[in-house]
């Protein structure tokens, strides 16, 4: 009996190889018709041309779309009439498409500086009432949609968002009326004509503006939106996804059937259906088949036999048009069913064992010859397959944008070894979570052990996410057009894995931002370590900005990316943000990023990306030196939230002295206030008023040099020091011989606007 089961499963798995061999794809539209617009399949009845499609009611608008950053053009499908975007088209009477974001925005004074609402022609595909929902988000914010059927009959409702304190909804996802609400579309409502989306606010967000300048609306599909509270600053731009109904015509199945010569159902396999609260009718292929029920032969038989069946294991699965069946083995009987009668064994034992020695031989010999032309087989299969994956990984990883970049920018990574994925598993113990440094926005960074015993830092790109591709190579093209003393060092990468990978210098020290803001820091740092810090992260960013063979703009500079060595000297790292800058460029226009606290509120408000925003970035790090306090802390009081603003004003109000940090000793009064005054000027709204970092490295190097003559010169008088101070300091260029300019800091409150305070 074993044996017969054994030959029926081998007979399974014949039939199983050549299935696979001979697998075909299935028509979805009508020949020599295209078949997809972009990456979206236009299935018949949908065609992308009058001849291609059903009627001028499923004709979908395919254009041409060049992209501003590659020299490639893509297409990409519209509903006509709406000019919105389709993004999926399924053959069970859903449409999906991109629907835009109506807004309501206003300045700091309350005036209304741009709005737009949506009115969308719903004529063939209405709304899904089920399937969508209607959502406002703001603090000040009420959403109205109205919708208009061929009937003239009118169907009008709204949705209230509001909230007091951006700390009221900073844990809060959920849309339940705190900065975001969102009701459901009562059933039986069609929006066939036309449907508005506008918003409005109650008090021109004069209550909120610093951390929701406007109000937003739009439909979206059930669960494709979650509610954060970053959406209340910036959310005009986006498009969700929403779902519409289609069917064909306004008849029912039997009114359609009876004009033979215009009905959709075209494969006689197929079966027309009523759809529930939907005008028209849709067809699908009968139980057994699947394919396209619209085209003649589009409904093509499911081999069930391949897929999931209920044959029990001594049964051969045979299958049949539309259906399949189970057939016991001859010694064997029942209907082969795991809900019918299993197979048995027939009474005739004398027959059963003579046929079980001769499948018994059969069997044998032919799985000997099986298993070696498999063994041979599966080796050129797999090492085939290892190679087609691995250059699957190099492009998914970049490894092409890689060679494009470093060829663009005249680099080399001759000098960078290329590391196997088995020399980077040994050093890490396969990644293992204790080997875990830190983690950031471009990936998580590993401590490892090379064969040759480095102790080095890997960092790993973060899996599945395409957006940190760009991230990851403008990396290491960045770190290949520096050489300098204080930048981590970039030690080799690895892209023939599913996630690239960074091999680094290994720096012991941890960071700046730990050692000056963990409760129980390992050392605290002196002034004089301090001052060197300063001097050395703003000796690179002069080099980045003016001695590198292109000019680079770090973008990401803060407390948390400087680490320390072993002998506490300064190591600027990550790269993944930075931007190279052509040489006929002065600024150049990105899409905002940074950390909140360091960011320039220039670049913030502009989007002009330019050698100052690093400028301001340092001065924060200036300040933190400085003060000893968080870049930004919402556990402060309101005032002191933002430390580059509190800085600013205590500098003004001459209480430079009373947020100085408590463990800065032995310092010189007049040096902390030179270095302080180097703060304020990199500090300044205005980017033109901030000095160069060239000035800043040159001024906190001649005041490093003096620090280390005073303390290498522990008997000169204080006087004498004093003295030498004044002759030897720096001069700094201010505003009409002002120490401060009121003109400098008259947009504060425009910078409070992107850190949450009022």
């Amino acid at each position: 009996m074993h044996m017969a089961v054994a030959s029926n499963q081998l007979l399974q798995l014949v039939v199983f190889a050549v299935f696979f061999a001979k697998a075909t794809t299935q028509q979805l539209s009508l020949p020599n018709c295209t078949t997809k617009c972009g990456s979206v399949t236009i299935p018949f009845p949908f065609g992308t041309t009058k001849d291609c499609s059903l009627d001028n009611t499923f004709l979908i608008n395919c254009t041409k779309a060049s992209s501003s950053s590659s020299s490639t053009s893509t297409h990409i499908p519209f509903l006509p009439h709406t000019n919105q975007t389709v993004l999926n088209i399924s053959l069970d009477g859903e449409l999906r498409v991109a629907w835009p974001v109506a807004s309501d925005c206003y300045d700091e004074k309350s005036i209304q500086v741009n709005q737009s609402f949506w009115g969308i022609r719903m004529t063939h595909f209405p709304v899904s009432s089920t399937r969508n929902k209607f959502v406002a988000v703001g603090c000040d914010t009420i959403a109205i949609l109205a919708a208009f059927d061929f009937g003239g009959n009118n169907y009008t409702t709204g949705c209230l968002a509001l909230c007091n304190r951006f700390n009221d909804i900073v844990a809060n996802e959920s849309c339940s009326g705190t900065g975001c609400c969102q009701i459901s579309i009562p059933q039986g409502h069609l929006f066939e004509k036309v449907s508005f989306v506008t918003v409005g606010a109650f008090n021109n967000h004069s209550a909120v503006h610093d951390f929701n300048p406007c109000g937003y609306a739009f439909f979206v599909e059930n669960g494709a939106y979650t509610f954060e509270s970053t959406d209340l600053l910036k959310l005009e731009k986006k498009e969700f996804p929403v779902l519409l109904d289609w069917a064909v015509g306004n008849q029912t199945c039997q009114q359609a059937q009876k004009d033979l010569a215009n009905y959709a159902c075209k494969d006689n396999k197929s079966t027309c259906y009523n759809p529930p609260e939907k005008s028209g009718y849709l067809c699908r292929c009968l139980h057994g088949y699947r394919g396209n029920p619209y085209l003649i032969h589009g409904c093509q038989d499911i081999n069930e036999c391949m897929e999931s069946n209920d044959c029990v294991e001594e049964a051969t699965c045979t299958n049949l048009p539309g259906s399949y069946q189970c057939l016991c083995p001859a010694e064997y009987e029942g209907n082969g069913k795991m809900n019918g009668t299993k197979c048995s064994p027939k009474s005739n034992t004398k027959s059963r064992k003579e046929i079980i020695m001769i499948i018994a031989m059969s069997v044998s010999m032919s799985l000997v010859a099986l298993l070696v032309g498999s063994f041979y087989a599966y080796l050129a299969l797999k090492k085939r397959k290892l190679i087609k994956l691995k250059e699957q990984f190099f492009q998914q990883n970049g490894g092409l944008l890689l060679q494009q970049e470093v060829v663009r920018h005249g680099g080399s990574t001759e000098t960078t070894k290329v590391f196997t994925v088995e020399e980077l598993n040994e050093a890490t113990n396969n990644f293992d979570e204790g080997k875990i440094l830190g983690q950031g926005g471009q990936g998580t960074v590993y401590k490892g052990v090379l064969q040759d015993k480095r102790i080095v830092a890997i960092k790993k790109s973060k899996i599945s996410d395409p957006n940190q591709i760009e991230p990851f190579i403008n990396e290491v093209i960045v770190l290949s057009q520096i050489n300098h003393r204080n930048v981590v060092k970039l030690l080799g990468c690895c892209l023939e894995t599913e996630v690239p990978l960074l091999v680094y210098e290994f720096i012991p020290n941890g960071t700046v931002y730990e050692h000056l803001h963990d409760q129980n820091p390992t050392l605290k740092l002196t002034w004089k370590t301090r001052l060197r810090i300063a001097k050395e992260t703003a000796g690179v960013l002069a080099y980045l900005h003016s001695a590198a063979s292109t000019p680079i703009i770090h973008r990401d500079v803060k407390s948390s990316n400087i680490l320390l060595d072993r002998n506490l000297t300064a190591k600027v790292s990550d790269f993944g943000a930075s931007r190279i800058v052509p040489l006929d460029h002065s600024q150049i226009k990105t899409l905002v990023q940074g950390t909140w606290g360091y960011l320039d509120p220039e670049y913030f408000h502009t989007s002009q990306l330019t050698e100052k925003s690093d400028v301001y970035s340092f001065g924060v790090v200036l300040a933190e030196l400085l003060a000893g306090k968080k870049a930004l802390s919402f556990s402060r009081p309101e005032l002191d939230r933002n430390l580059a603003l509190y800085f600013v004003s205590s500098m003004k109000d001459g209480q430079l002295l009373h947020i100085l940090d408590k463990n800065i000793d032995e310092a010189n009064i007049e040096q902390l206030k030179e270095v302080a005054l180097i703060a304020e000027r990199c500090l300044r709204v205005k980017g033109e008023e901030r000095p160069t970092m060239k000035e800043v490295a040159a001024e906190l190097e001649g005041i490093l040099v003096i620090e280390e003559h005073r303390w290498g010169s522990g008997n000169q008088s204080s006087e004498e020091t004093d003295t030498l101070l004044r002759t030897t300091s720096p001069i700094i260029v201010t505003d009409g011989g002002n120490n401060y300019s009121s003109e400098s800091y008259s947009i504060n409150q425009i910078t409070m606007s992107f850190v949450g305070g009022r």
